[in-house]
């Protein structure tokens, strides 16, 4: 299960869980993504390894998510172009009350064109 959220559905995301710490997550391009210079706002991107990050733990039986960002940071490595991005995201440190993950994004030609760190604070039940 993956979290149930308007703006994810809007960007037209598509979901893989390929294991307990790893999710990708398929970004379709729409000319509405793209800027000025005829490539992939980097906010897109951004928001793609937030949404990726933010998928790998699992939201609750409402599709709520049971994390939320703390901190973000992304760095561009090429312009990115094409069809579709793919955002490959895993945990590398899950505390008591964060989560610390990394997301690498490629382009339809498979070339990274950013990566992404995230920590995230996990949610509490209540």
């Amino acid at each position: 299960m993956f979290i149930k959220q308007p703006f994810d559905e809007f960007l037209g995301l598509q979901y893989e869980r390929v294991s307990d710490n790893r999710v990708k997550i398929r970004l379709p391009l729409k000319p509405l993504f793209i800027n000025s210079l005829g490539y992939v706002h980097g906010g897109i991107i951004s928001s793609l390894a937030d949404v990726a990050m933010s998928n790998i733990l699992q939201p609750d039986e409402n599709g709520i998510q049971t994390a939320v960002t703390v901190d973000l940071k992304t760095s561009f490595l090429k312009p990115a172009q094409g069809t579709v991005l793919v955002a490959d995201a895993h945990t590398f440190k899950i505390g008591k009350n964060l989560m610390h993950a990394e997301c690498h994004i490629f382009d339809d030609q498979n070339e990274i064109v950013a990566k992404s760190n995230g920590i995230f604070f996990r949610i509490k039940e209540k």
